[in-house]
């Protein structure tokens, strides 16, 4: 057997990385491409490396541009090494450009596409995200639900044939690799940070970055932190700041530290260590509740409802006064920060990747794992 893994991003990276480890550990060798969707060296090689990944047998160099271009380009590209590698499955994860492009490249080519983090829906079609997300489950062969809440989305839409609920491989990262972040990485130490005394966050996503009224927003937010904040920021956060006049403002907040990028270790560090964490991410509001750290997360949904529910996570928007009042909270009521803090983890045991590759490896030797004729795309 010979599954194609194809990825551009850093979560994509970070979530696929024990599903290779699985396949490597039953002596198959997965192929691995990258599209280069995230084409800063720090964005997503380095991740590749601290992973202890295996070389990339096929860059792309998609790099940047519309949603249009990037996806367009990167189907392109993919096709082509799928037509001459011709794997038996290609696995993706999550709701990228990367993803909706390998999954469209594979079906069109009769190959079967498995996808990692099948049925998450924040039910907003504003987001480009949510399109890639749908479009790449209903391409799909087989589909790796992370929860039964992810699931039953899925067989709302119709797809009840191949879903498996496995947990999500998230968990296997955090877990194989946080003791090895407290070990290896110093970046509480490069920063003068203690333990428990800053907040961590991270804003990156369109409907956040690219209207300059919302992030005029979140401008204030920063402006307005009662603790330390650390922002390791993304190129395109930081690019629209200075198209939209707002750099200065950000620049000069006393107790807000701006960062490059940050590796996965020292990423992770960080998260582990943070009184609270703010975000916009969605793989973020996941690794903060497996770490037991505090989440308020800058939009007003989430594919990721589970968090919510566990109590771990709180939707507080763009709103000045619902962000900073309930990092306020967590700083005044000990009650309230034990619980957001100690709530359940709602996305499985950490064994994801493994039931993966069991589960894809079963389907191939039994010949089951093709495009069925009667599929619909």
């Amino acid at each position: 057997m010979r599954p194609a893994f194809v990825f551009g991003t850093r979560p994509e990276i970070i979530k696929l990385a024990p599903v290779i480890r699985a396949f490597e550990e039953r002596g198959v060798k997965p192929l691995l491409v990258h599209t280069g969707q995230h084409y800063d060296y720090e964005m997503s090689r380095v991740f590749l490396e601290e992973l202890g990944l295996p070389e990339i047998d096929h860059h792309l160099e998609v790099g940047s541009g519309t949603q249009a271009e990037q996806t367009g380009t990167a189907m392109i590209k993919i096709e082509r090494v799928l037509m001459d590698e011709r794997p038996d499955v290609t696995i993706v994860q999550g709701d990228t450009n990367t993803v909706l492009a390998g999954a469209l490249a594979s079906v069109k080519l009769k190959i079967p596409v498995a996808h990692v983090e099948a049925g998450l829906r924040s039910f907003d079609r504003t987001m480009p995200e949510e399109i890639n997300r749908v479009l790449a489950d209903h391409a799909s062969e087989v589909l790796f639900a992370p929860t039964e809440e992810a699931k039953k989305n899925l067989e709302r839409e119709g797809i009840t044939e191949n879903v498996y609920v496995v947990g999500n491989t998230v968990v296997d990262a955090v877990l194989q690799n946080a003791e090895l972040a407290e070990r290896k990485s110093d970046v509480l130490e490069r920063f003068g940070l203690r333990p428990g005394e800053y907040v961590l966050i991270t804003a990156h996503r369109a409907e956040n970055t690219d209207s300059r009224e919302n992030l005029a927003k979140l401008v204030e937010i920063l402006e307005s932190l009662p603790m330390i904040g650390i922002y390791p920021m993304h190129p395109r956060t930081r690019n629209r700041l200075k198209e939209f006049g707002l750099w200065e403002r950000v620049s000069s907040i006393g107790n807000l530290i701006v960062t490059k990028p940050l590796g996965y270790l020292d990423f992770l560090r960080l998260e582990r260590n943070a009184f609270a964490i703010m975000t916009d991410s969605g793989g973020i509001q996941e690794e903060a509740i497996i770490l037991n750290v505090p989440c308020l997360t800058l939009r007003y949904n989430t594919e990721r409802p589970e968090t919510i529910e566990a109590g771990g996570n709180v939707l507080v928007g763009l709103e000045k006064e619902r962000a900073i009042g309930y990092l306020r909270k967590l700083m005044d009521d000990e009650e309230f920060y034990r619980r957001m803090a100690s709530a359940p983890n709602p996305f499985g045991d950490g064994k994801a990747g493994e039931r993966i590759a069991e589960i894809l490896m079963g389907l191939y030797e039994e010949g089951k794992l093709k495009v069925k004729s009667s599929k619909f795309i």
